[in-house]
């Protein structure tokens, strides 16, 4: 099975890091990736933009684009997309295409500052055995 990890922390603690201080810890964070990397299990690691440039598409039809990440606490993270657009625009349209086939989907849109690829994964679509349902 693959398992998403997202890193959640203190967003205004990581922007008040110095250019010194934020790269040593992506050198710590960097020896880490080795390990599991030498272990085969890596895939992509993303360090997203700040949230205050994130928006949310929600909403019926085309939906409504609502700057910042916005969800209701009843709404789970269940996926996730990395796409490749030249503008904001681009990746709003990217959801909209998206939502078209999920309307009861939200999806949050953010930049990715740092993508490192790791390494391919073969393609999955099995059921998690502990949850009892497929990922979407």
């Amino acid at each position: 099975m693959l398992y998403a990890i997202l890193a959640y922390h203190v967003e205004e603690v990581v922007a008040s890091l110095t250019p010194e201080q934020d790269a040593a810890l992506m050198a710590d964070l960097l020896k880490v990736h080795d390990k599991i990397n030498q272990d085969g299990r890596l895939g992509p690691a993303a360090r997203l933009g700040a949230t205050e440039r994130a928006c949310t598409l929600r909403g019926p039809g085309a939906g409504m684009v609502i700057d910042g990440p916005f969800a209701e606490s009843k709404e789970q993270l269940l996926g996730f997309y990395i796409v490749a657009c030249a503008t904001r625009d681009a990746a709003i349209q990217a959801a909209r295409d998206l939502r078209r086939v999920n309307p009861t989907a939200v999806y949050e849109i953010r930049q990715i500052l740092l993508y490192r690829p790791g390494m391919p994964f073969s393609v999955t679509e099995a059921p998690s055995e502990d949850v009892g349902w497929a990922a979407s």
